[in-house]
């Protein structure tokens, strides 16, 4: 039976089934060979959406524009300070104007209660950017970028090391269990993702031929794995206070040569960007200043190797997003 999801919302992997994600990837496909080509596919002519940013953004903001703009709609971009969304109106308010003027909103911030309620009254799809506990778009980015460096997801061994309760660690874990895919969770206990979406996850997995682990132990992580990926110690919205207590548990799973060496010689490395792999940001330097570490998460030799496909993935962003936007507006 063909896939149709237009008018639908997409906010986190749960709602969807395997098939439905396949589809998604399989138009991403499609989307990027166009733009490769210079082949114009404007087939949202005359449509207009708005992208609500409560946390900024480099390349979930471009990715939008950009892709909205390939499908010939009118985008309006408004920061933290142009709107009064929680301030002056309730959420369900000012879903409600919106979506008497735009046919699609984005939106990109902290809780995924704002994104949900956003979706119940908008009255048009609602896409999620990013919220602290999901990040789909991110995910079919992941998704193909993998599809492409390894001609195919199932079966395939999936390393994500660092703070897997965050958004990055809850989502891949949800999208590599219903592809088929082999997901380790590779972190100290404190900083394992909340068990009821483990046993979701796990249920998943056991219906895609899957798998799901956690582990402290690095060694068992990484060795034979296919992908390694790893996210930033401390997320957007969380306090400077949590950098001290999340290197001392997180340094040792740091991605560098010696887990790349673990991992299958034909490995890749992965990262959702942007990375602190160096002390050329502000808060690179600060944290080299404060803490003497000057690589964090992922070390500069391994983000810049032969092996990362960080750019690939980030590129994929803008594709996929404009698969997720089509697929529920056409």
């Amino acid at each position: 039976m063909p896939v149709n999801i237009r008018g639908r919302h997409f906010l986190k992997l749960i709602d969807y089934t395997p098939a439905e994600i396949r589809y998604l990837l399989d138009l991403s496909h499609n989307f990027k060979d166009l733009k490769r080509a210079g082949t114009p596919h404007r087939y949202l002519e005359g449509r207009n959406i708005v992208l609500l940013f409560e946390k900024t953004s480099t390349r979930t903001r471009c990715a939008f524009e950009v892709a909205g703009r390939d499908l010939g709609m009118g985008v309006t971009y408004l920061d933290p300070g142009s709107s009064q969304m929680g301030k002056k109106e309730s959420i369900a308010d000012t879903a409600k104007v919106l979506g008497r003027m735009y046919d699609g909103i984005e939106y990109r911030g902290f809780s995924q209660k704002i994104v949900e309620e956003l979706a119940v009254n908008a009255g048009v799809p609602v896409w999620n950017g990013l919220t602290d506990e999901f990040h789909p778009t991110q995910m079919l980015a992941d998704l193909l970028t993998i599809e492409e460096k390894k001609g195919a997801l199932k079966g395939l061994k999936f390393t994500y090391f660092g703070d897997a309760r965050n958004n990055m660690g809850n989502s891949l874990m949800i999208a590599c269990a219903k592809m088929g895919l082999h997901f380790t969770a590779c972190a100290p206990k404190e900083l394992f993702p909340a068990q009821e979406l483990v046993e979701l996850a796990k249920q998943y997995a056991a219906e895609s031929g899957g798998s799901v682990t956690l582990t402290e132990d690095i060694t068992e992580g990484a060795s034979g794995a296919d992908i390694l990926y790893t996210d930033i110690w401390v997320s957007m919205g969380e306090p400077d206070f949590v950098w001290e207590e999340r290197i001392r548990l997180l340094k040792a799973y740091q991605v560098n040569a010696e887990k790349m060496a673990l991992a299958k010689p034909d490995a890749i490395f992965m990262h959702c960007l942007p990375s602190f792999h160096d002390t050329n940001t502000t808060i690179g330097r600060e944290i080299a200043d404060k803490f003497g570490i000057t690589e964090m998460e992922v070390s500069d030799d391994v983000f810049l190797g032969p092996q990362s496909v960080v750019f690939d993935e980030a590129e994929n962003r803008m594709h996929t997003i404009k698969a997720v936007m089509y697929a529920t507006l056409k």
